[in-house]
């Protein structure tokens, strides 16, 4: 639910920073998952809640339906993947700490959680706080979740708006899991 100049601006992205043979776990994850064309990633996993959206998604490798609203453990090893990405949805997650755990326990040491975001949203999905707040705000909630984890480096947020004021913003919020 981001324009495409915005999709592009992702996508983009993408490509400047998955490289090829990484293992990927998308989380709610849908029909697409944005990455490049050219990526060849090693397992390039979509966690999400629509079996048929999923089935659709031909950048996956494999995929895995689960309501992480629900229930937030990850059904996969620990240190089993090199990326974590999440796709302007992590305003969605109703345990956000819990579900930052999980990235944190199936990333690898030196591995990226990558989470895009956007103002654009279901009000009606949203938690309250992201409703009640600005993108800047929103940037620091994320990078709470991933401080207040404290498995993670300090977290760096980038804006990769293709066109501000004239389309869909996009930030980019990402910390590495420390490698002891």
């Amino acid at each position: 639910h981001i324009d495409d100049f915005a999709v592009g601006a992702l996508t983009k992205y993408y490509a400047e920073n998955l490289k090829d043979g990484d293992d990927v776990l998308d989380i709610c994850s849908s029909w697409v998952s944005h990455y490049s064309k050219d990526f060849k990633g090693g397992k390039v996993v979509g966690l999400g809640m629509n079996e048929y959206e999923l089935s659709q998604n031909k950048q996956l490798t494999s995929c895995d339906v689960k309501d992480l609203n629900a229930d937030c453990v990850f059904p996969y090893d620990d240190e089993s993947f090199d990326k974590v990405t999440c796709v302007v949805s992590v305003d969605y997650l109703n345990q956000p700490q819990q579900v930052f755990d999980e990235i944190a326990r199936v990333l690898r040491p030196g591995g990226e959680c990558i989470i895009s975001m956007s103002n654009r949203c279901f009000p009606t999905k949203a938690f309250r706080i992201w409703l009640q707040t600005n993108d800047l705000e929103h940037i620091f909630i994320v990078g709470s979740f991933f401080h207040f984890n404290g498995q993670f480096d300090p977290a760096t947020c980038e804006d990769i708006s293709p066109n501000p004021g004239r389309s869909d913003p996009l930030f980019i919020v990402k910390a590495a899991k420390k490698s002891d």
